[in-house]
C-alpha cells in the first residue's frame, strides 16, 4: 500500500469508534460452550450508579488485555459484564431526587418508592458499562447481568433459605455499626477507621452518701453520659478499693448507678475508671450483660437524641455533644479537657461516623463456613497476587465475625421471612410457599396472606454479590447447566485489595460452600489510582481527569498504554497526564512505522541483500526470545513488564534497528523477500500488541496483508515461542554495543555520520566472529575492517565482550586521557568482578537460585574476567608505548 492511501497521522477517533462498531457487528465477543477451553473473568460488578473514574479505567483495562489474550490463545473466551444494585448508593440517591421533587420518603408506600427506584435504575444503571465500550472492553453483553434481575433475585433468596434452614442464619439483638445517614446497619467491614483529633473530656462523678467526695472518668463521647448505667474500675486497682459497693451519680441526668469491678478496664487508660453505657459500646455492652445492668438506648435512628437521652432531645449528636461539655462545665462537673488522637469509624459507603447500637438484626454464622476458604488460599488452591496479601487475608478469615447481613431499607432483596401474629417467624422462598408452612406449623388452616407479615429488612448488597461468579452462570438454580458446568470455575479474578474480604472471600466461601469449588483459580489485586503527590484521585479532591476526556484526547489505546506502564500488581499507580501522552506517542511510532514500510517500493526482480538476510536472523532470535519472556510475564502476571517488553521490542529492535538495517538507499527499491519478511515482523508484532491496543492493531492488521469480510486481529493466533538461536542474540547485542561505541566516537570527535571510517579488531582470548560485519558497514558507514592487526596511531577504542576495537582517525590521542579512561574501566570491571565473585560464593544464593540463574552469573564472571585481561593488557601497551 502507498502512502498516499494511508493518512499521514493516526486519528484514534476516526477507528475506534468503526472498528468497535465492527467487533460488535460480528459478536466476537459472544461466548457460548464449545470443545475449546475456557477462559473466564466475571466483571466485579460496578455499582449502578456509578460512573467511570480512574480505578476502573486500570481494573478493566487488566481484564480485557488478559480476555483478548486468551482469545487469540485459541481459548473461548468469556468476559461477563453487569451491574451491582448498590442498596445504600442507589437509595441515597433516588431519595435526593424525590427531595428535589419536593417528596419525602416517608410519604411514600414500600411499592411507589420501588417504583421510583426501578425508574431511577432503568435511566443511569446501564451509563458505565457504555463508558466502558469506550475503552474497548470485550466482554460479552448479552450476558450482561444485574444483582437484581429475576434469576440472580431468586438465587440470593433459595441462598438466603438455605442457610437459614442449616443454621447459619439468625435473627437476633447485638451491638451493630449504626450508619445515621443512611439509617441502616452495616457489616464490621463496611467501617473505614480513620485517626482523628479528638478531645478528652475528664468528668467527675460525685459518690452517693459521701459528700464532696468524687470518681473522675476520661471520655471523648460527653453526649453518651446521658445513657451511663455504671462506673467501672479494675478489681486490682488499689485507687479505687474503698468503692466496693458504692453508687455515683450520673452528671446531668442525677442517676444513681453501681460502681461495678471488671479485669476489662485498663488500669492505664485516663483515670482508671471507665463510665458504662451499654447502649452505645460494644465492650460496655458486653460488661452490662455481665454485670446485669440497665441499658438505656438514648439516640434515634438518624443520629439524634432520643426521649430516653432526658436531654437534648431531636438534637444532632455532635450539637448535643458541644451542649453537654457547656452543662457539664456550668455545673461544675468538668475537671479538664485535654487533646487527644483517636480512631473514629466511619462508614463506607456514607461517610457518616458510626454509632454503635443496639439493634435486631439479621446475622450469619461464618467462622466454620470459613474454613474451607482459608485453607485454598494458604495452599495456593486459589492464588493471590501479589502473594504479600496472602498473611492479611489469613489474618482476617481466623478472626472473622459473624455477618450482619440485613439493612434497613428498601431497594434490595427483602427478606424473605414472614412473622406470624404470635411472633413465630416462617422462612421460605416465597409469600404463598410461607402460608403454607405457617398453616402446617400452626395446624391453622384458616391462616391467609394477610396474616402473615413479611420483615421490612433487605439482604446486605455484598449478600449478592457474593454468589456472583456461580449466579451470574444460574449455579444456584440449576447446578447442572452446561453454563456452570462449562464455565466455572472462573479463571482471573481483577479486583482491588480493599474489597478482599468484603467480596472476594465471600465468593470463595460461596464457592465451595454451593459448588463445592473454587470459584476463580487467581485474584489480580490492583493498585490504587494516585496522584503525584500519592493522594488516592477522588473527584471531591479534584485531583481526578474524566476519563472519557483522556480518552477523546489521547484515545482509547494511548489511556490503556498509559494506565499499564507504571502499575504492577498490588502496588499503587502514580498516574500522571504524561503517562497518557506516551502511549499515544507510541501509537504515532507505530503508524509512522506501518506508513514507512507500506510507502516502499517493491522491485520483483531485485535479489535480497546479505545485509537483509542478516537482519532477519537477528530481528527473528529477538523476536522469539521476547515472545518467550512475554509469555513468562503473563504466566506471572506481571502486566505491566510484559507491555514494556513488546513496547521496547518494537520501538527499538524493530523500529530503530531492523527498520534501519532493511531501509532501502533513498529512492530505491526494496527486494519482495525483505518486503515480505518486514510485513511478516509487522504482522507478529501487531498480534503481540493487540491485547494491549486493540484499535490501531486492528487498523494495522486489516492494510497489512489481504483480508475477507469479517476477518478480524481479535480470531488471529498470537506467535508461539519457538526455540531461541542463542548465537544470533549473542552477534545481535555485540552489535548493538559496537554500534553505540562508534556513534559515540562520531559525536565526540565531531565526525559527520556522511564521513567514512575504518575499523580495527584485536580478538583477547577469543575468536572474531564476522558474520555481521555487512551490517556493521551498513549502519556505521564503515569502509573497512581490520582483523587481529596492530593497533593504528591515533585512534579511540573499547573493549566488547573480549574483543577490542580501535577507530582510527586524524586527530592525535591524549594519550594521559586514554589511560586514565582506561583505569577508570579497570577499577569498574573489578568492582563488578568481586560483587558476581561474593554471589558465586554465597551458598544462600547458590541454593535459592535456579540453574539458569547460577549459570548467567558464571557468564557474567568470565567475561568481566576477559575483559580485565583485555584492559590491562591495553593499559600495559599505552604504558609501553607512552616510554618510548
Amino acid at each position: 500500500m502507498s502512502t498516499i492511501e494511508i493518512p499521514t497521522k493516526y486519528d484514534p477517533s476516526k477507528t475506534e469508534d468503526k472498528w468497535y462498531a465492527y467487533w460488535m457487528e460480528h459478536e466476537f465477543f459472544r461466548s457460548v460452550p464449545d470443545e475449546r477451553e475456557p477462559y473466564t473473568i466475571v466483571i466485579p460488578p460496578p455499582n449502578v450508579t456509578g460512573v467511570l473514574h480512574m480505578g476502573h479505567m486500570l481494573n478493566n483495562t487488566i481484564q480485557d488485555i488478559l480476555v483478548r489474550r486468551a482469545r487469540m490463545k485459541g481459548k473461548n473466551a468469556c468476559w461477563l459484564p453487569g451491574t451491582d444494585h448498590a442498596s445504600i448508593a442507589t437509595e441515597a440517591r433516588v431519595v435526593a431526587k424525590l427531595r428535589e421533587q419536593g417528596i419525602k420518603k416517608s410519604d411514600l408506600s414500600r411499592e411507589e418508592f420501588m417504583e421510583h427506584a426501578w425508574e431511577w435504575t432503568h435511566k443511569h444503571g446501564g451509563i458505565i458499562l457504555e463508558q466502558l465500550k469506550k475503552l474497548g472492553a470485550s466482554c460479552d453483553w448479552d450476558r450482561t447481568c444485574f444483582t437484581m434481575d429475576p434469576a440472580l433475585s431468586e438465587s440470593v433468596i433459595a441462598v438466603f433459605v438455605d442457610l437459614y434452614r442449616s443454621g447459619y442464619i439468625y435473627r437476633g439483638i447485638r451491638m451493630v455499626n449504626w450508619d445515621p445517614q443512611a439509617k441502616t446497619a452495616i457489616s464490621d467491614e463496611e467501617v473505614n477507621y480513620k485517626e482523628v483529633n479528638s478531645k478528652l473530656y475528664y468528668v467527675r462523678y460525685s459518690i452517693v452518701g459521701r459528700e464532696g467526695d468524687y470518681v473522675t472518668i476520661a471520655t471523648t463521647r460527653p453526649e453518651t453520659i446521658l445513657g451511663d448505667t455504671a462506673v467501672c474500675v479494675n478489681p486490682a486497682d488499689p485507687r479505687y478499693e474503698h468503692l466496693k459497693g458504692c453508687h455515683v451519680v450520673v452528671p446531668m441526668v442525677n442517676r444513681e448507678v453501681p460502681v461495678i469491678f471488671d479485669p476489662y478496664v485498663d488500669m492505664e487508660f485516663g483515670t482508671g475508671a471507665l463510665k458504662i453505657t451499654p447502649a452505645h459500646d460494644e465492650n460496655d455492652y458486653r460488661i452490662g450483660l455481665d454485670h446485669q445492668l440497665e441499658i438505656i438506648d438514648i439516640f434515634n435512628d438518624d443520629g439524634t437524641l432520643s426521649e430516653k437521652a432526658g436531654l437534648f432531645i431531636g438534637i444532632d449528636r455532635f450539637k448535643a455533644r458541644k451542649l453537654a461539655v457547656e452543662l457539664l462545665e456550668k455545673e461544675g462537673f468538668l475537671v479538664k479537657v485535654e487533646d487527644y488522637r483517636n480512631k473514629v469509624g466511619y462508614s463506607e459507603r456514607t461517610d457518616a461516623v458510626i454509632e454503635p447500637k443496639l439493634s435486631r438484626q439479621w446475622f450469619m454464622r461464618m467462622q466454620e463456613l470459613a474454613g474451607p476458604a482459608l485453607d485454598c488460599v494458604m495452599n495456593d488452591d486459589v492464588q493471590l497476587i501479589p502473594a504479600k496479601f496472602k498473611n492479611t487475608y489469613r489474618h482476617w478469615m481466623e478472626n472473622i465475625k459473624d455477618w450482619c447481613i440485613s439493612r434497613q431499607l428498601w431497594w434490595g432483596h427483602r427478606i424473605p421471612a414472614w412473622y406470624l401474629p404470635d411472633g413465630q417467624v416462617v422462612v421460605s422462598f416465597n409469600e404463598e410457599l410461607a402460608l403454607a408452612e405457617a398453616r402446617e406449623i400452626t395446624g391453622n388452616e384458616g391462616l391467609l396472606l394477610d396474616d402473615l407479615t413479611q420483615d421490612e429488612d433487605v439482604l446486605d448488597t455484598w449478600f449478592s454479590s457474593w454468589l456472583w461468579p456461580i449466579s451470574v452462570f444460574d449455579g444456584i438454580r440449576n447446578p447442572d447447566n452446561p453454563d456452570i458446568k462449562y464455565y466455572y470455575p472462573t479463571n482471573d479474578l481483577i479486583t482491588a485489595p480493599e474489597i478482599l474480604f468484603f467480596w472476594v472471600a465471600r465468593m470463595i466461601i460461596a464457592g465451595h460452600e454451593f459448588m463445592g469449588e473454587k470459584p476463580f483459580r487467581n485474584v489480580y489485586l490492583t493498585g490504587i489510582v494516585r496522584d503525584g503527590q500519592r493522594r488516592k484521585m477522588s473527584k471531591s479532591l479534584g485531583n481526578s481527569p474524566e476519563p472519557l476526556e483522556l480518552i477523546a484526547k489521547y484515545g482509547a489505546d494511548g489511556v490503556r498504554v498509559g494506565m499499564l506502564l507504571c502499575s504492577p500488581a498490588g502496588n499503587d499507580l502514580l498516574f500522571d497526564n504524561s503517562l497518557t501522552e506516551q502511549g499515544r506517542n507510541f501509537g504515532n511510532k507505530i503508524w509512522n512505522a506501518f506508513r514507512l514500510v507500506s510507502g516502499w517500493r517493491v522491485d520483483p526482480k531485485r535479489e535480497q541483500p546479505e545485509t537483509s538476510k542478516l537482519a532477519a536472523s537477528l530481528f527473528s532470535a529477538r523476536l522469539n526470545q521476547d515472545i518467550s519472556i512475554l509469555e513468562d510475564h503473563f504466566g506471572k502476571y506481571r502486566l505491566s513488564d510484559a507491555l514494556m517488553t513488546v513496547y521496547k521490542l518494537f520501538w527499538d529492535d524493530f523500529s530503530s534497528w531492523y527498520l534501519e538495517m532493511i531501509k532501502p538507499g533513498f529512492g530505491e527499491p526494496v527486494d519482495p523477500i525483505t518486503m515480505a519478511e518486514a510485513k511478516s515482523f509487522f504482522e507478529k508484532m501487531m498480534l503481540l500488541l493487540h491485547p494491549f491496543m486493540p484499535f490501531i492493531t486492528e487498523e494495522i492488521w486489516q492494510h497489512i496483508g489481504e483480508r475477507k469480510p469479517g476477518d478480524s486481529i481479535m480470531k488471529a493466533q498470537l506467535p508461539d515461542p519457538k526455540p531461541v538461536d542463542e548465537a544470533w542474540i549473542v552477534r545481535y547485542d555485540q552489535l548493538k554495543e559496537v554500534a553505540v561505541f562508534i556513534r559515540s566516537v562520531r559525536a565526540e570527535k565531531n565526525i559527520s555520520p556522511k564521513t567514512s571510517l575504518s575499523l580495527h579488531v584485536v580478538a583477547h582470548q577469543t575468536t572474531y566472529d564476522p558474520t555481521l560485519d555487512p551490517l556493521l558497514i551498513k549502519l556505521l558507514n564503515i569502509n573497512k575492517i581490520a582483523i587481529n592487526g596492530t593497533q593504528p596511531e591515533g585512534c579511540s577504542s573499547q573493549i566488547i565482550r573480549s574483543i577490542e576495537y580501535f577507530v582510527p582517525f586524524d586527530q592525535p590521542v591524549d594519550v594521559e586521557e586514554e589511560l586514565a579512561r582506561i583505569r577508570k574501566e579497570i577499577d569498574y570491571t573489578r568492582g563488578f568482578l568481586q560483587s558476581v565473585e561474593k554471589k558465586l560464593a554465597n551458598d544462600r544464593f547458590l541454593s535459592h537460585a535456579s540453574p539458569q540463574v547460577v549459570d548467567l552469573e558464571k557468564k557474567k564472571w568470565a567475561d568481566a574476567n576477559a575483559k580485565l585481561t583485555a584492559l590491562t593488557d591495553t593499559l600495559e601497551r599505552l604504558l609501553g608505548a607512552e616510554e618510548r
